[in-house]
């Protein structure tokens, strides 16, 4: 018989992490894995909740209940079916989403009790059930003939694809990159999530009947037009990669760095791959990383890898009001990064090369138009940080080729492509035959959203071509 108070004679466990010393050396995912009873007993924990407020947290609508019950009662093949059905990237998702902000943030148990470990268990179900050689069983699926192209290999394209080949569609997916993955790949590090992952996802997709054509760019190596000539619809995914400035002296001088260039440099050198871009190394540097994002998270640990000398993270509002996951900002601190909350940058200091930040203290005053409180400046409060690297982590908007407005692939005032997702089919551009969904259409986000936005696409796509 079901134990229903589980979650009193078992507390809540996270996977054990690997020692500080290790990981400030190591690009390797910092937390060990579940074994199979410990998943069981911390999946029992939930309280099957009659309206289970963690799937609505959860931007994909994840079957949580439902599948928390299966890994309880073993049922590994199951859970992984029903993990699947509402997320393309499961064991992605299960170790970069800042699930204290979604899923397990929603958790009734945290009234006292501390949440499921919702984001481990996800993680687990796919590496379990992989391990045991369960794969996406298509044998039923009539193939319609018809084919999709998707531009973009990353969260949006790959949950457009994997829904369209569940369907009978012919996803060909096309990526500049010499990797599947985008950010997945060249933007979040390997203590975060380990390439071999996104490297057994493409190898399971290719398997189901994706195809992916990579280092090639559409519009310069491949007109879009031939794209649009040669198949039934075109999903673009192609993310968001420019990155944001803040608009105050000194942010030009030699030693200033923004942020994605310096992860992408940094994972390119560890996965050996060809670049005709320089590494950017911060061993033995005084770093000052601006922002309070998870990129800025990624870029502190990063630098703390390369061996910097100090490494202080600035940010215009306090830890309470950080953008960032709890997670991320707990394993940063742990690994030596010094926080200085409630700093508004206000000068890049130097002639030639950087010298240090020039900072005012804030305090926070009336919520602005999106409900967050406004940083407010203290008179007199300016303070010089030393530094001899800065790495402005900002955020990030699209960056939409000129020949959009060829297709009638429209973009707003930062970019973004419009994609009315109240239309008749979501996500559609004013080109009929063209959807879009992600970054490029919501600016700077959550792998999540980016995978919910690729499924829901793929599902109009669908009701598009009558299928």
């Amino acid at each position: 018989m079901a134990n229903n108070f589980q979650f009193l004679e078992v507390p809540r466990q996270d996977p054990p992490k690997i020692g500080v010393e290790i990981r400030r050396r190591a690009y390797q995912e910092i937390y060990e894995k579940f074994d199979f009873l410990t998943a069981q007993a911390q999946a029992d924990r939930c309280l099957a909740c009659g309206n289970p407020y963690c799937e609505w947290a959860c931007p994909v609508h994840n079957y949580i209940p439902n599948w928390l019950k299966l890994i309880a009662e073993g049922n590994i093949i199951q859970a992984a079916e029903m993990s699947h059905s509402t997320n393309s990237l499961p064991e992605i998702c299960g170790r970069i989403c800042p699930q204290d902000r979604l899923c397990e943030g929603a958790c009734t148990l945290n009234d006292g009790f501390e949440a499921v470990t919702i984001g481990a268990i996800e993680q687990f179900i796919t590496t379990e059930a992989l391990s045991r050689g369960w794969k996406p069983d298509l044998s039923t699926i009539a193939n319609t003939g018809k084919r999709v192209a998707i531009v973009g290999a990353g969260p949006a394209g790959l949950g457009c694809a994997d829904v369209l080949i569940r369907h009978g569609i012919k996803p060909v997916v096309y990526d500049k990159q010499s990797e599947v993955g985008g950010l997945l790949t060249f933007g979040i590090p390997e203590f975060k999530l380990e390439k071999s992952v996104v490297r057994k996802r493409r190898a399971l997709l290719e398997e189901m009947g994706v195809e992916f054509v990579l280092n090639t760019q559409i519009g310069q190596d491949i007109p879009f037009d031939k794209l649009q000539n040669e198949f039934d619809a075109v999903f673009m995914g192609t993310g968001a990669y420019t990155f944001m400035q803040g608009n105050f002296p000194g942010e030009t001088l030699t030693g200033v760095t923004p942020a994605l260039p310096y992860l992408i440099s940094n994972i390119n050198r560890c996965l050996s791959l060809p670049t005709d871009e320089s590494f950017i190394d911060m061993q033995g540097e005084q770093v000052v990383v601006l922002g309070g994002g998870d990129t800025a998270m990624d870029c502190n640990r990063t630098a703390i890898r390369q061996g910097a000398s100090s490494v202080h993270c600035a940010y215009r509002r306090d830890e309470a009001n950080m953008p960032g996951s709890k997670r991320e900002v707990k394993n940063a601190r742990e690994e030596g990064v010094n926080f200085l909350w409630n700093r508004q940058p206000l000068e890049i200091m130097g002639t030639d090369r950087v010298t240090g930040v020039k900072v005012v203290t804030t305090q926070l005053g009336a919520p602005d138009k999106h409900g967050r409180c406004r940083p407010e400046a203290i008179p007199g409060s300016e303070e010089i940080i030393p530094a001899t690297r800065v790495i402005v982590a900002f955020g990030f908007l699209p960056n939409p080729a000129d020949w959009f407005n060829d297709f009638q692939i429209t973009t707003d005032e930062r970019g973004r492509v419009q994609a009315d997702a109240d239309s008749t089919y979501p996500h559609q551009t004013q080109n009929p035959k063209v959807f879009c969904g992600g970054d490029m259409v919501r600016g700077a986000s959550l792998v999540v959203n980016a995978v919910s936005d690729g499924r829901q696409a793929a599902f109009a796509i669908l009701d598009y071509l009558d299928v």
